[in-house]
């Protein structure tokens, strides 16, 4: 059984889905090491003391993967004193603005047809191959910025759980975290205080009825399935996960080492 540091997440007014990733273990016994990297949620909504709590964190660099959709629904991000923000979209499982005002507005009816008899979660699958297959150039970014120098970073998209989550695995495998250390930091996003909350339009009882957030439930779980068939498109591209970072994000192995020592202890 993997063990893992105790938590010691602060409690966030605004801020969905915190944590600090740091004492994930690796498989050469090191651990992820506290303070270095952290993701979560949007930080559109953060409040003044979640900003000022943000603000002691040390942070080098803010990733946030959202594209313009989501910033036009959630807001910019909080500005904090000395820290790069950089925006680098990556692809929504919901497949962006359209979509989303499909959820929002649609009827019953509509929901079922996209979403029922397993769609949803073919979604999802189907988003998390595409991310890993197409967006080789932003995790390459990501990752060589970190072995550069973007340390204390936190990473974050609209829930903190899937692009936001893809983009954290793939900083846990380029480092050696053990894969079911990785899956495990990815589940906690499931905990009831960590979801992102979803806004329909309308004010009718029918707009959260139990119907509707039973088909809306696969996009906002985080569900080993997801991951598995990110893992399962780097085998299945690359042929495992030394040539994917190699050759599909160009990180050499002097790079890797960089990388780890920036984020392990």
């Amino acid at each position: 059984m993997t063990q893992q540091v105790p938590s010691t997440e602060p409690e966030l007014a605004g801020v969905r889905n915190f944590r600090d990733v740091g004492g994930l273990p690796t498989t050469d016994g090191r651990r992820v090491r506290p303070g270095r990297l952290f993701r979560s949620g949007h930080l559109a909504h953060a409040t003044e003391q979640d900003t000022a709590f943000l603000a002691t964190l040390g942070l080098h660099t803010i990733f946030d993967f959202r594209n313009a959709a989501d910033q036009k629904l959630e807001g910019p991000d909080v500005e904090l004193p000395g820290v790069r923000n950089v925006n680098l979209p990556l692809s929504d499982p919901a497949d962006g603005s359209e979509f989303w005002k499909m959820v929002r507005d649609g009827d019953l009816d509509q929901l079922r047809a996209i979403l029922g008899d397993g769609k949803a979660a073919d979604r999802m699958v189907g988003s998390y191959r595409t991310i890993v297959r197409e967006r080789t150039a932003e995790h390459s970014r990501v990752l060589l910025s970190m072995a550069e120098d973007s340390v204390p970073v936190l990473m974050h998209c609209a829930a903190g759980k899937d692009r936001a989550g893809l983009s954290i695995a793939v900083t846990l495998l380029a480092i050696g975290v053990e894969r079911d250390a990785i899956v495990a930091d990815y589940l906690e996003s499931n905990a009831t205080h960590r979801r992102y909350k979803v806004r329909r339009s309308g004010s009718a009882a029918s707009a959260y009825s139990p119907e509707i957030m039973e088909l809306l439930g696969p996009l906002f779980d985080a569900r080993a399935e997801y991951l598995s068939a990110a893992f399962e498109t780097i085998e299945e591209t690359w042929g495992g996960v030394d040539p994917y970072l190699e050759r599909g994000l160009g990180l050499t192995p002097a790079l890797r080492d960089r990388l780890r020592e920036r984020l392990l202890d």
